[in-house]
């Protein structure tokens, strides 16, 4: 698929975990907002020769903390990720679309068994020398996505009107990539 991959050489960039963030934000008892991440994914994005690329990422859903051991441990449940029976969610890019230095990416995002179709809005940070030699790239990328299209249908009204956690959850992802070979 076409992608735009300019100051990118063409090969398998493969996501350093170390040196990446992948957190969300949802909306808490509607007035604050509740961070969380994933600890453990990996992903790569293959350039081709022609330019076109080919991106994907899993994240084990069990690696969920947001500082919080009871909520993450609820968080892990069917009530949410139900991460004993769907251990993985799962992101396989299906379009990029050039805008600028900037970009989107959409593709298909499997949470729950459920997948939907998601666009990234991506921004190319550049490339350069990594620390132990070769190349590294960064993006940061940003989606707003709704639970309820997941799967995670869980209620937890407020006596007086709205929920504790809303409907919307933000992604934030801040990646690099490594060029391999």
């Amino acid at each position: 698929m076409s992608a735009p991959t300019k100051g990118l050489t063409a090969g398998t960039w493969v996501i350093d975990p170390t040196h990446s963030t992948l957190q969300f934000t949802v909306r808490h008892l509607m007035v604050s907002k509740v961070r969380g991440r994933f600890t453990d994914f990996s992903g790569n994005l293959v350039v081709h020769p022609d330019g076109s690329a080919d991106a994907v990422a899993e994240i084990k859903v069990e690696s969920i903390t947001t500082d919080n051991e009871q909520r993450d441990g609820h968080l892990r449940t069917a009530d949410f990720f139900d991460a004993d029976a769907h251990p993985n969610a799962t992101f396989k890019a299906t379009g990029f679309k050039a805008l600028s230095n900037e970009f989107s990416v959409t593709g298909d995002f499997t949470i729950r068994g459920v997948t939907k179709p998601v666009t990234l809005d991506v921004e190319f940070l550049g490339t350069g020398p990594g620390m132990a030699g070769g190349t590294v790239a960064g993006f940061t990328a940003s989606a707003t996505i709704n639970r309820r299209d997941f799967g995670i249908t869980v209620e937890m009204p407020l006596a007086d009107g709205g929920a504790v956690i809303s409907d919307k959850i933000t992604l934030s992802l801040d990646v690099e990539l490594s060029l391999q070979g």
